[in-house]
């Protein structure tokens, strides 16, 4: 089952996602240098803190309670205590550049919860394989936004369409680690709809995926549970395809990729 990653720190919303099966709660801390990074862009800077963690940690019995810290900085390590005295079950360090930088945020964690790597620096693509049997690792997300950003490519799925996503995914499964990538929206909303971006999870055996801002609004006489009940039955769907559809559904997401991209105003 791919994991439905819900960024929250609301409690009420917590728990109504923790009666559901396959989720994962993020309480997000991530803000340093990520205003300035995403600049003019239409993205979510959370404003979620430490006493957040513990707020939702009661609500949470079921799922995975992560929490994104913020980059590698002199402070880190009293960040980490804090937030595993709150009741995190793992640690989501995004930014890192070099494999140095995930190995100390390693040796702070110190085997206490697991790791995710959020990879989502060219520096951190291409060092791949010198961090990837960093102890403590669980899973390992690529985080589309800010990599496609760092590769100076003008739409954030193009990373999926050149063949990033498919080279952590190797690697990731030779180590029997898991992985994820990107965020969804609904199924028929989005530039990429969100069904192309569920057929290449599934293609390529991933993990979890965060689910898009979008994706659980509620004006409209739709609530949260049908968007993810109708969710898991797309991917069921999915997965009954033959080989041969597969390939040739994943070459037309491609393609599409490449038509949005031409479309947009290369990243600087």
């Amino acid at each position: 089952m791919i994991e439905l990653i819900q960024i929250t720190n609301d409690p009420a919303f917590a728990r109504r996602c923790d009666e559901l099966e396959g989720m994962r709660i993020l309480v997000d801390l991530e803000r340093l240098g990520k205003a300035e990074r995403q600049a003019g862009r239409d993205t979510f800077i959370s404003s979620h803190t430490v006493a957040d963690v513990r707020v939702v940690r009661q609500v949470v019995r079921r799922s995975t309670l992560m929490v994104r810290v913020n980059p590698l900085h002199a402070d880190t390590h009293h960040e980490v205590d804090a937030v595993l005295s709150q009741g995190a079950d793992a640690l989501m360090l995004p930014m890192f550049r070099t494999p140095e930088e995930l190995r100390a945020f390693a040796g702070l964690v110190a085997g206490r919860v697991p790791i995710v790597p959020l990879l989502e620096t060219s520096d951190a693509l291409r060092s791949l394989h010198e961090w990837i049997d960093t102890p403590g690792l669980q899973e390992v997300f690529v985080g589309l936004n800010d990599l496609h950003l760092s590769l100076r490519q003008r739409f954030m799925f193009e990373p999926l369409a050149q063949g990033a996503v498919e080279q952590v995914c190797e690697a990731t499964q030779k180590r029997g680690l898991k992985f994820g990538f990107g965020g969804i929206a609904r199924l028929n909303e989005g530039l990429l709809p969100g069904r192309d971006v569920l057929a290449e999870h599934v293609r390529l055996g991933s993990s979890s995926v965060i689910l898009s801002r979008t994706f659980h609004r509620e004006q409209e006489g739709t609530s949260f549970e049908a968007e993810v009940a109708a969710l898991r039955q797309a991917k069921a769907e999915l997965r009954m395809r033959a080989p041969s559809q597969a390939k040739a559904d994943s070459q037309r997401v491609r393609e599409a990729i490449a038509a949005i991209a031409a479309g947009q105003h290369r990243c600087t």
